[in-house]
């Protein structure tokens, strides 16, 4: 089965799809956000196969999402760090958490999110910068923007 690939759609939701649409990159992404930078950490941590993290890592790393830094010469050893294109995807990582946890997770949790400061547990919300309200209240639609050319 072929692919459909949206680059060049006008919809931030699928522009943002062909990026990191798929679950592997999510992942390796998720685990960027928790510190991990080096290929073998995140094959420990996901048992992802290799030739499989390489795609992911090259994907990601092409998108702008993570940048590959050389950390050792001999032999050469490279680290997989988030950029800001890549730590702005932070709250999508995190909205997905939120509902994941609330309609998919039983009471023996695997994972929470806390605060490293304190330790107390977060429960992220999504929020309409203008008003405050968390934008699961709000009744809110998809529009066509100023910068449209597809038809509504």
């Amino acid at each position: 089965m072929r692919r459909t690939s949206f680059a060049g759609s006008e919809c931030p939701i699928a522009g943002s799809l062909e990026l990191v649409g798929e679950w592997w990159s999510m992942l390796i992404l998720r685990d960027a956000f928790d510190g991990h930078t080096r290929f073998d950490a995140f094959q420990r941590n996901l048992g992802i196969a290799p030739t499989m993290l390489t795609r992911r890592l090259r994907t990601l790393v092409s998108a702008g999402l993570l940048a590959k830094r050389q950390y050792q010469d001999r032999p050469p050893r490279h680290e997989y760090v988030l950029t800001d294109l890549g730590r702005d995807f932070r709250p999508v990582i995190l909205a997905l958490y939120a509902w994941g946890d609330r309609h998919l997770t039983s009471a023996g949790r695997n994972r929470v999110l806390i605060n490293r400061a304190t330790g107390a547990e977060i429960t992220p919300v999504l929020v309409d910068s203008s008003t405050g309200r968390p934008v699961a209240e709000l009744d809110a639609v998809f529009t066509a923007g100023p910068g449209t050319r597809e038809p509504a």
